[in-house]
């Protein structure tokens, strides 16, 4: 199966969000496979793969400015994400 999540951390306590980070671990186990759209950098920092839109918001946004693994994704200069990334490593 696959799952689908939009922005599940919002609105959550960082304790709910290692619970939810429990969760997700069980269904990858099981053999499911997640999409998550993330801004939380603690659960975008725990990812198989990251797909990076940018390099801005609005009208700036919306190219693939990286994609790959997130050692990759803090080394992509053109990152915005992937830069403030490394604070949580």
């Amino acid at each position: 199966s696959l799952y689908l999540l939009d922005e599940p951390t919002t609105g959550l306590h960082e304790d709910d969000i290692r619970y939810l980070m429990k969760a997700f671990e069980e269904l990858l186990e099981r053999g499911h496979s997640l999409l998550v759209i993330e801004h939380h950098m603690g659960v975008i920092r725990l990812a198989d793969h990251v797909i990076d839109l940018g390099p801005d918001g609005g009208d700036r946004g919306g190219q693939v400015v990286y994609q790959g693994n997130v050692a990759g994704l803090m080394a992509c200069e053109k990152s915005y994400t992937g830069q403030y990334l490394k604070k949580y490593f």
